[in-house]
């Protein structure tokens, strides 16, 4: 039975991700990227946007910061069999620039829809425009590796792995407070017990 925004299940919106036309986005795009992972992931990981390897290949976090986002998981001893990661915009901004309002609202149904039918413990938002949704109101110097709690979302924000590959000075910081991810779930585990 389809959900209120007409999706049935993730590969329902991957599906119409891929043949989206909701914004001008998809003039420019070689292939969307609906995201990928595990469908039961107690961690949905949530980007900005596709980038040159993303758009080429069709899977998020594909390139550089991908890597590094693989080095990140494999130190708290996870891999992306193991998690979901999506963007908030599924086709990349030309030239890789921010993601404007129109497309993040444009894409908003689909990342909806992927934290109804993957119900995680613990969405991580990576960079700015991520947290953006999720946080308005906060900078992401202020806030990046603590939890938050909205509704009934728990939120933790972080630096984009890209920031760390442009800013040496950030890789320790994002590390760090990506190791904090197992104490985190384990904290909303009791808080859930509790309930």
């Amino acid at each position: 039975m389809p959900d209120v925004l007409g999706f049935n299940d993730l590969s329902d919106v991957a599906n119409q991700v891929r043949v989206c036309e909701r914004c001008p986005l998809h003039r420019t795009r070689l292939n969307s990227v609906p995201g990928e992972g595990n469908p039961q992931s107690e961690i949905l990981f949530v980007g900005e946007g596709p980038g040159f390897n993303e758009d080429k290949l069709g899977r998020p976090f594909v390139g550089n910061a991908g890597k590094f986002l693989d080095e990140m998981l494999n130190s708290i001893n996870l891999d992306r069999t193991q998690v979901f990661i999506t963007n908030i915009v599924k086709c990349r901004p030309p030239e890789n620039r921010d993601p404007e309002d129109e497309e993040k609202a444009a894409c908003l149904p689909y990342l909806e829809a992927q934290i109804k039918f993957i119900n995680p413990k613990l969405i991580v938002c990576l960079g700015r425009h991520s947290m953006n949704y999720f946080l308005p109101g906060f900078k992401i110097s202020e806030v990046h590796g603590q939890p938050k709690h909205r509704g009934d979302l728990y939120i933790l924000p972080l630096y984009h792995p890209a920031a760390a590959l442009h800013n040496g000075g950030l890789r320790q910081t994002l590390m760090d407070d990506f190791g904090r991810i197992p104490a985190i779930i384990k904290k909303i585990d009791q808080l859930i017990d509790k309930k």
